[in-house]
């Protein structure tokens, strides 16, 4: 049975964007000494390989230079994040962000420093939606007077 083609980016091809996030446009040449960098030596193929699958995907865009491509991202990492954690939350949790925000905090990969930003973040939405709601509330209520 073939694999299902995804949109999601795979961990391989989430270590190329980091690269071409970081480094803005690249070449084939310039992905392999990053990820060298990082102990993972890949022949010149396998390279160009995951950029194609990266390009055929939307996430990079090319341009000829010389002999070679020069490479972009097309996406935004943080729209990329977001796409990730929405499959993972679709996939995994099935939709529930509950279970799966409560799956995160029973792991040890939460610090007490974390876990403060993430009750940060929480009031700080919380504020928005309930301001927004109220300011909507008391401008529909003038309005209608």
């Amino acid at each position: 049975m073939a694999r299902r083609k995804s949109r999601t980016l795979t961990e391989v091809e989430l270590e190329f964007m980091h690269v071409v996030w970081a480094a803005q446009e690249v070449g084939t040449d310039d992905v392999q000494r990053a990820l060298r960098k990082k102990d993972r030596d890949l022949s010149d193929g396998s390279v160009r390989k995951v950029l194609s699958i990266l390009l055929g995907k939307g996430y990079v865009s090319r341009r000829r230079e010389g002999r070679g491509f020069i490479y972009k991202a097309t996406v935004p990492e943080g729209s990329a994040h977001g796409c990730l954690v929405a499959d993972l939350l679709r996939r995994a949790f099935g939709g529930s962000a509950a279970l799966m925000v409560a799956s995160l905090l029973d792991t040890d990969a939460v610090s007490d420093e974390e876990l403060d930003e993430i009750k940060r973040l929480i009031a700080e939405r919380e504020s928005q939606t309930r301001g927004g709601a109220a300011s909507g509330d008391r401008e529909g209520g003038g309005d209608e007077q």
